[in-house]
């Protein structure tokens, strides 16, 4: 009788076995559905104007041109300005994502290491707060903190009978500021990914490694990054996808003094593409964008291969 049954059962991967198993995950399904919908009209559908990108496309025309808009970005008028905005975006997403990484990982181990739950709740609460500010109320913050008049940095300075510094409009100060914002914003939420991943690691390795004699250095170094590393590569390889995406940060603490060190791609394309309304450059540009961010995670993903022996894709 149980063989009868057996044969009774469709053989897997035809219709009627797909569609028993759509019926039996059907709640899964339903609620999968409005992740599918969002992900279809906000990703899928507006990559039906890449074409753009090879046309002169103004409300006032629309012609196809084929490769120009690259040429003109590439080695045109505009490729000083391009050239200087790539530079500059790969400058600050690559240095945040390396801080990001190494600051994410030391607070996540120091977290861990603290023995009150309480405390370490108080102090995790306290970092992640920030993560869930805009970037318009986090940069109107440090406009404040920040001001040469009246401002709470240049008040101490002040103090001590230095003169006022216009901290967000010098090209000297506004890179380390920029950077120092971006982490204290997001610092906490990243935090997280490397406190689950602690939570996984095995303890028997840690009482193996304290009878060997290792002390809380040797055993962060030699137990804890090891056990980290494919969550630190993972994680890395994901965000690298990203590094050329900058664009609110820069959007509202940028300005026209540091434009030489805070023009990035992302801002270049929106005052091109919206406020010039050139879109057939705009569109150039962000599929530029594009491409080198995938070139860079196939690229990471291969080192990654080399040193790991998988791929993360």
């Amino acid at each position: 009788m149980f063989a009868a049954k057996e044969k009774e059962r469709p053989p897997k991967r035809s219709f009627a076995y797909i569609k028993n198993k759509i019926y039996r995950d059907r709640l899964y399904y339903l609620m999968f559905l409005p992740v599918a919908v969002m992900t279809i009209l906000f990703y899928y559908l507006p990559m039906v104007g890449i074409r753009f990108a090879f046309y002169e496309y103004t409300p006032f025309k629309k012609e196809f041109v084929g490769l120009d808009n690259f040429k003109e970005l590439f080695f045109g008028v505009m490729s000083k300005n391009f050239w200087r905005a790539f530079n500059n975006t790969l400058f600050l997403s690559i240095v945040n994502l390396i801080l990001a990484t190494i600051i994410s990982v030391v607070l996540a181990l120091l977290l861990n290491d603290l023995k009150s739950r309480k405390i370490r709740g108080g102090i995790q609460t306290i970092l992640y707060l920030p993560h869930f500010m805009s970037w318009v109320v986090v940069s109107s913050i440090f406009l404040i903190i920040l001001s040469p008049q009246g401002g709470f940095i240049n008040n101490i300075l002040g103090f001590f009978g230095t003169e006022p510094i216009y901290f967000m409009a010098n090209k000297k100060w506004w890179v380390p500021v920029y950077l120092f914002i971006c982490r204290w914003k997001d610092t906490g939420w990243g935090t997280i990914i490397y406190l689950a991943a602690l939570t996984g690691l095995n303890p028997e390795l840690y009482e193996a490694a304290e009878i060997d004699g290792a002390g809380k250095f040797k055993q962060a170094l030699y137990v804890t990054l090891p056990g980290l590393m494919t969550t630190i590569i993972t994680v890395f390889v994901l965000n690298l996808g990203k590094v050329l995406n900058i664009f609110e940060s820069v959007f509202v603490l940028g300005n026209d003094q540091v434009k030489e060190v805070s023009d990035v791609i992302s801002v270049m394309a929106y005052r091109i593409g919206m406020k010039g309304a050139d879109y057939g450059m705009g569109t150039a540009i962000g599929l530029f964008k594009s491409v080198v961010g995938l070139v860079l995670v196939l690229i990471t993903d291969e080192i990654n291969k080399k040193i790991r022996g998988s791929s993360l894709l």
